[in-house]
Order: C-alpha cells, then structure tokens, then sequence
C-alpha cells in the first residue's frame, strides 16, 4: 500500500488537494482510502449518554455502532497512525492532517514561510494556495490541484514508494540512513530506493490472523534462533528446510 499525507495550516486548501487527488485516483482505477486527522480537542462522534457509550462504560473495549446506512467502529482512545494503518489494504491511503507518520508528505500552504515552519525529508511536494503563485521551491516542485491535478497525481503515481516500517534508529539502522524515517528521507532525495529496507529481504515471517507483523533483525534472530533451537532435536529436521509454525488454529478431525 502506498500512503500519502497533504498536511499544511488552515484554509490552505487541504480537503480540496485531498478530495482530488482520491477523484482522480479513482478515476485511474485504484482502490483509494483516507485517514482525516481532526485537530480539535472536543471532537467525538459518541456522545455521553449514548447507548454506545453506555456500553463502552460497561466495560466493552471496541464498540460497533451500525446504521442503516454506516457502520462506526468506536475506540476509546487515540490509536497510533501504525494501528491504524493495519485496517487498511487499498492501492493508495490518503491521509489530511496527519504529520507524525512515516510517509511521504505534501505540504499546502500560503506563503514559503509556512513551508519552512514544516518542512522535513519527508515532504516530496508543495501544494495548496501557494500554487496559484509559483512551480518550484527549495527544489521541491509545487503543484496546483485545482488546475492541474492530472500533474500532481502523475508525480504521486511516479514518486510515492510502497510504504515503510517505523522503527527508531536504535531499534533497526539495517540500511544505514539513520532508521526508516532517514530511509525515506534518503529515498525522496533519490540518495537510496525502496528495495534497501532490510525488512524487505527478511528470512524470518510472522503473521497474525493473516496480518504480518514487522519484526527487526534483531527480534528476527530471537524468533529463529528459538525456533531452530527446538526443532533441530525432532527427526524429520532438515537443515536449510522450510519451517512453519502455526499456533491457534483448530486440529484437523
């Protein structure tokens, strides 16, 4: 899945870039969904004395709120950007308002001023207001969605890589760019390619209910050092084999 952030200030013309971006994606024949940080500290879709919130009072973790026209998945809490991006399996994500991920960013603004306050090495392009104005800054190209959106989606179909892990630097530097925020900084300058995440060359799987779930190279060691350990002392054990391991699933009758 590749995923895409339009983020910038107020009135800089986000949801329109974002709203047309999706349209013509769309219009590609791409399975497109979106993520809409709100950045409002009283917004919740449940109110208090709801018949949902009365169950989530009772004690229910994930309450499913179903219509007869939208079904709403409620979560007590903030979920980090990683979770949520789990629920998702479509060709592009496209994400308003949301800075703390690691993904390749738009930025809409009025002026260079407000690019500068929020420019990082993970901003590939410059959009909203300040394209009516100019085509280029600090090297980075600035499209008009309202104009030319077959432009900017043209550079997103060319430039957005699938997406990456986000383990800090500490955990995981396999690749030798500082981390997977320094791999995608790397990657947007053109200094490095997607295929150098380590985690892509993994030998070492784990799946959940279907869902993988990333490991480092250091826990990657851990689960097959485990693993071999044990079953290097069972006869039918072949060195270099394929071993799988499944855990919670019904016995055959």
């Amino acid at each position: 899945m590749k995923i895409i952030s339009v983020f910038g200030v107020t009135q800089s013309g986000k949801t329109t870039t974002v709203e047309r971006i999706i349209a013509e994606l769309k219009k590609r024949r791409y399975r497109v969904d979106s993520v809409k940080e709100i950045h409002f500290e009283e917004f919740k879709i449940d109110m208090e004395g709801s018949n949902t919130d009365r169950h989530h009072k009772a004690g229910a973790g994930i309450v499913t709120a179903r219509g007869f026209f939208e079904t709403d998945v409620l979560f007590k809490e903030k979920l980090p950007m990683e979770t949520i991006f789990r629920f998702y399996d479509s060709d592009y994500l496209i994400c308003e308002g949301v800075t703390d991920a690691n993904v390749q960013k738009i930025i809409c603004a009025h002026t260079t001023e407000e690019v500068d306050e929020r420019l990082d090495g993970s901003v590939i392009a410059i959009a909203g207001r300040l394209g009516n104005e100019m085509q280029e800054y600090r090297g980075l190209p600035v499209l008009n969605a309202e104009e030319d959106i077959a432009q900017l989606v043209d550079f997103i179909e060319e430039k957005v890589v699938e997406k990456l892990p986000d383990f800090p630097a500490e955990c995981c530097d396999a690749c030798g760019h500082g981390g997977c925020r320094g791999l995608l900084a790397a990657i947007n300058k053109e200094e490095a390619t997607r295929e150098e995440c380590i985690l892509d060359q993994k030998k070492v799987r784990l799946y959940v209910d279907g869902k993988e779930i990333e490991m480092v190279p250091f826990v990657q060691r851990i689960v097959r050092n485990s693993v071999l350990s044990s079953v290097s002392e069972l006869d039918g054990y072949r060195k270099q084999g394929k071993i799988e391991v499944v855990i919670g699933e019904e016995s055959p009758r």
